[in-house]
């Protein structure tokens, strides 16, 4: 019997994989809805994988990832989302997930990804893996970035906010506001969301 952590603030998704995993397979189950109550969980029962929503209160998705990873870097986690984008895939892959699937995918898939897991597989769906391996194989732009341009574009694409690559990098946040700027303009980027999108695709982000 495998045992499976379910990290969700939503308890209809946690009763919802609850009724698909007791169908599918022989899994003992463990549910938290916020992050401590995850930690907590983790610590007590060691789970053979863990179930993680990105979007939970307080501490985030994959702080909580990076936090069961220092626990534990065996911990197998397979990241299940409402979101689809692809730079949060990018950014959850990188972060040490073994899966990313959707919430919009195929209720019998989640079955399907966590048994690849368990086997060692990373699991992407088929659209999410197509729209990965187009978005990390776009032919990039190298302009003349300064080293402070370029640590704050990596803790962009590592998912800290401008506050928190100020207090990281002991400079303020007007600061790292002029840098992000100033890289909008060298790249011909519009907003914050394509610097990221940018540090990704450059796998400036690891």
């Amino acid at each position: 019997m495998k045992s499976v952590l379910i990290v969700d603030d939503h308890r209809i998704v946690i009763a919802g994989c609850r009724r698909l995993l007791s169908r599918g397979g022989d899994y003992e189950l463990f549910e938290a809805t916020t992050a401590d109550e995850a930690f907590i969980r983790f610590a007590e029962r060691r789970p053979d994988i863990v179930i993680l929503d990105l979007g939970l209160p307080g501490t985030g998705g994959l702080e909580v990832l990076r936090r069961l990873l220092t626990e534990d870097p065996r911990c197998r986690v397979l990241i299940f989302s409402m979101y689809d984008d692809p730079i949060l895939v990018a950014r959850a892959l990188q972060a040490g997930a073994n899966g990313y699937l959707t919430k919009n995918d195929a209720p019998e898939e989640l079955i399907v990804a966590i048994e690849a897991v368990l086997a060692g597989e990373v699991y992407l769906s088929h659209s999410m893996a197509r729209e990965l391996a187009v978005m990390t194989h776009r032919p990039g732009r190298r302009p003349d970035l300064t080293p402070r341009e370029l640590d704050v574009l990596r803790l962009l694409g590592q998912g800290l906010v401008l506050g928190e690559i100020a207090g990281r990098l002991g400079i303020s946040y007007k600061t790292v506001a002029n840098t992000c700027t100033q890289m909008k303009d060298k790249l011909s980027l519009k907003n914050t969301r394509e610097l990221i999108r940018y540090a990704v695709e450059q796998h400036l982000a690891l």
